[in-house]
């Protein structure tokens, strides 16, 4: 590697080279809180813009590995999406460095937030869930195209995905084996769709009140049923953790899936596999090699003891969506 963007001397020199930003000196600002990428952020009289390079062991506790090949499918996603979304619901691309593996894309301007920290304020607004719908049945939806075609290369999805969220995780909780090797396979059998891979709030900016996606880097073409479980486990699990606000996430969970379902005409096959997803997403992440960071250990062993009880019931083959959200939060002991 040639140039290290957090050594913001060599970044500066690099996005001069390709006349990225003026000869003023810039603000170089170093953003946390992923733990695959260096992300920073560049700010100068020209105007701003977030530099992104992918590490090839990621930040987390435990062994994760992947190829730093997989900004530049975060880059294809970033172009094929203006395509797919509405217009500014994706940061713009602006350049890339195939021998560093380094994305520029146009920063969100301010003011913006990260709705994953508007939600745990306990704030949901309606408005914002059926956006959060919106534009994940826009992707589910999309004609596969010929620019399409590299997202036909799962890779990425079996490394930062499936391997460490299913197959981990049933290494490590052998109740949930079977269920967890089934739903892999099933899932490896479905190339119809254009899938995300990391549909969930954190990556998501709220700017003016529209909803900005980020984060393409685990896209492919696959199962639509995993985005909906990856993106319900997240308001299901921010109902576990805040009690208080726990009657406002299940309504969001509900409204969420109503929303998708409708714009895309889910069939009962979709239903059930999202189910399935979610369950799957909820026990992985407490027990995959990404947990939730916001959940205690108490918490973690009520949601895993409770995906557990739900996985090995008779009735979990045709469970929906809307029913996993009532066992779930059922198991949970309710919203009261």
């Amino acid at each position: 590697m040639n140039v290290d963007i957090e050594e913001h001397p060599q970044l500066v020199k690099w996005l001069r080279s390709r006349s990225l930003i003026d000869d003023h000196a810039p603000d170089c600002e170093n953003l946390t809180g992923g733990v695959s990428n260096k992300t920073v952020l560049v700010t100068s009289s020209s105007g701003s813009v977030v530099v992104k390079q992918a590490l090839s062991e990621l930040r987390v506790a435990t062994s994760w590995t992947c190829s730093p090949e997989r900004i530049h499918r975060e880059g294809l996603g970033l172009r094929v999406l203006k395509s797919v979304l509405p217009s500014g619901a994706t940061p713009n691309w602006l350049a890339e460095d195939e021998t560093d593996h380094i994305l520029v894309m146009s920063a969100i301007p301010k003011p913006h937030v990260n709705w994953k920290s508007l939600l745990f304020t306990g704030q949901s607004e309606t408005g914002q869930i059926d956006q959060f719908a919106a534009l994940l049945a826009a992707i589910h939806t999309a004609p596969i195209t010929e620019a399409m075609a590299p997202f036909r290369d799962t890779q990425f999805f079996e490394d930062l995905r499936l391997s460490p969220y299913y197959g981990y995780t049933a290494s490590r909780v052998a109740e949930s084996a079977t269920f967890l090797h089934d739903l892999t396979e099933e899932t490896r059998q479905q190339t119809d769709h254009l899938v995300h891979g990391d549909y969930s709030p954190k990556n998501v900016l709220v700017h003016n009140g529209q909803l900005i996606l980020l984060d393409h880097e685990v896209m492919h073409v696959g199962d639509p049923a995993f985005d909906v479980g990856f993106a319900m486990t997240h308001l299901l699990s921010k109902a576990h953790h805040l009690t208080p606000h726990r009657r406002i996430f299940v309504n969001a969970a509900h409204q969420f899936w109503s929303r998708y379902a409708t714009q895309t005409d889910a069939d009962r096959d979709l239903a059930e596999r999202a189910a399935r997803h979610t369950l799957a997403c909820l026990l992985a992440r407490v027990s995959g090699q990404s947990p939730l960071e916001y959940l205690s250990a108490q918490e973690q062993q009520r949601q895993k003891a409770v995906c557990l009880e739900i996985m090995q019931a008779s009735a979990v083959t045709h469970m929906d969506v809307t029913m996993v959200i009532e066992w779930f939060i059922k198991g949970l002991g309710g919203t009261s």
